[in-house]
């Protein structure tokens, strides 16, 4: 039935777009066969009125001409729905390139790259590839998480979500009920920012740490939704990229590279340790677990303690 509509749909719009003249409704009847097979005048006429609204919310321009008999005709002018040329430069280019790579593991992928060939049929230039990695390094952005799909399309329709969510410091997961805003990729996780229903609050989430489906609760935010620039702010700070102040910390010489590229200042310990004051801001704790024995806090207390706790909710299983 759906592919029948979308057909119709078609058919329609092709007839508007191609007459130079205004068609009436029993024009439009003899030239589509989906309207020659509808029953009574009523039931065409309904058709036809909700095909013509579908159409118009597509974006199409449908003009309603009365001629001087009083005859109502319909048309779509070419230069009124001819979109402007597409000019992306090669930066632009290499950026949808990259939007494209995300969907290489996920369902998508076909979407995303038949909408480059539109892109390069709509006046792409020949001499960029949106594929080019424009350098010795291509960069990748991994999708494994299975929850990253249903809540990239619950953030593009604004639809509530719930789903089970293990904290690092918890045993069991727990059930959220999420506004769901942005999807953010950082340091190769990807994480959710949303506004928690039950917690009154903006939280982000690592999609990681999420078990079981993600289902859709309902429709419609009961919080306002921040700008771009703000969602990724929060991600950035929730993840650990803003940071306010500092971590002193031994680790092993010779391991936790990218903590001693994080490093502001470094001085070897001996007997194999070294001790690093680096940026200290939300989700450092959980950072630092990864570099398992190879990491020891000294300051301040309560990173301390937080490190100390995930690593026994860990123990825990």
């Amino acid at each position: 039935m759906a592919i029948a509509k979308a057909e119709r749909l078609m058919n329609l719009a092709l007839c508007l777009l191609s007459t130079r003249r205004p068609l009436s409704k029993r024009e439009l009847r003899g030239s589509i066969e989906a309207y020659l097979e509808a029953g009574t005048d009523d039931s065409f006429n309904r058709m036809f009125e909700r095909d013509k609204d579908d159409l118009r919310e597509l974006g199409l321009v449908i003009e309603t001409v009365e001629n001087i008999e009083g005859d109502v005709g319909y048309l779509a002018r070419r230069d009124s729905n001819r979109l402007p040329a597409i000019t992306l430069d090669a930066e632009e280019a290499a950026a949808l390139g990259l939007a494209a790579k995300v969907w290489q593991q996920a369902r998508l992928a076909g979407a995303a790259s038949g909408a480059l060939q539109k892109l390069r049929a709509a006046g792409l230039p020949e001499d960029v590839d949106p594929y080019e990695p424009h350098g010795a390094l291509e960069p990748r952005i991994p999708v494994h998480e299975t929850a990253f799909e249903p809540l990239m399309l619950a953030c593009r329709d604004r639809r509530p979500v719930l789903f089970d969510y293990r904290k690092a410091t918890a045993a069991r997961p727990e059930p959220r009920h999420v506004e769901p805003w942005a999807l953010e990729c950082w340091r190769g996780h990807w994480y959710l920012a949303g506004w928690d229903r039950d917690r009154g609050a903006e939280r982000v989430f690592r999609l990681s740490r999420i078990t079981g489906k993600v289902r859709s609760r309902g429709t419609g935010f009961t919080a306002p939704v921040p700008d771009v620039v703000t969602v990724r702010e929060t991600v950035a700070g929730w993840a650990g990229e803003i940071t306010d102040r500092s971590a002193l910390i031994r680790l092993r010489s010779g391991a936790g590279y990218p903590l001693r590229a994080k490093a502001t200042a470094v001085r070897e310990l001996g007997e194999g340790w070294d001790e690093l004051e680096i940026p200290y801001g939300h989700g450092l704790d959980a950072w630092l677990v990864e570099f398992g024995p190879d990491v020891m806090v000294l300051e301040p207390a309560e990173l301390r303690a937080d490190v100390v706790d995930r690593l026994r909710a860990v123990a825990k299983g």
